[in-house]
């Protein structure tokens, strides 16, 4: 039987979280969550809400956030492979403004741990993935905003040579504000 793994970043909050799995020859399994377990390693989250995604290769989603009521976020590529990004949007923190980025896929099974307070996005880089979230707080949409993925400020080193240079975003998403915008008009992130 194996254990969690709790990796620490250069972003205080943010970590990387490789789940439980046991191996036979029949596959896997492995154990996503387990509340004493996270709060031993300095995550306290009330699950909420579990939501799914499927994208294809090239699809871009984000960069998002909640204004207000923001959501914590514990994230996992079950099939497939993606870059996922988040970019500090909290008041007062020493990594306001900077980004980190993770692969995640089926295959490594990790997890990343996202505090409220970030904006986040992920790029598909496999033929498609299947991603699911957890989060503390429900989904807001009086209060949904983002950032615009390709934001010269924030400057995000997408794997775009990955995706042939060829992304999918949504309309939504093509209308997303600029850095400047926001941290003129919101500032950060509650």
């Amino acid at each position: 039987m194996g254990k969690f793994v709790f990796e620490e970043t250069d972003i205080k909050g943010l970590k990387v979280i490789t789940p439980f799995i046991a191996r036979d020859n029949r596959g896997f399994f492995s154990k996503r969550f387990e509340r004493e377990e996270f709060e031993a390693n300095g995550i306290e989250v009330d699950i909420y809400e579990c939501m799914e995604s499927f994208s294809v290769r090239g699809v871009l989603r984000g960069l998002h956030f909640q204004k207000k009521e923001s959501q914590a976020k514990l994230l996992h590529t079950i099939v497939g492979e993606i870059f996922d990004v988040v970019v500090d949007l909290r008041e007062n923190s020493a990594t306001y403004g900077k980004w980190k980025g993770f692969y995640l896929s089926g295959e490594n099974k990790k997890s990343i741990y996202i505090p409220r307070g970030f904006a986040h996005g992920y790029l598909t880089v496999s033929d498609m993935a299947i991603v699911g979230y957890y989060a503390d707080n429900r989904f807001a949409s009086e209060y949904d905003g983002g950032i615009l993925w390709d934001d010269p400020d924030i400057g995000i080193d997408w794997p775009l040579e990955k995706v042939d240079n060829k992304i999918v975003i949504s309309p939504k998403d093509e209308l997303l504000e600029t850095f400047k915008s926001f941290y003129e008009n919101v500032r950060y992130v509650e």
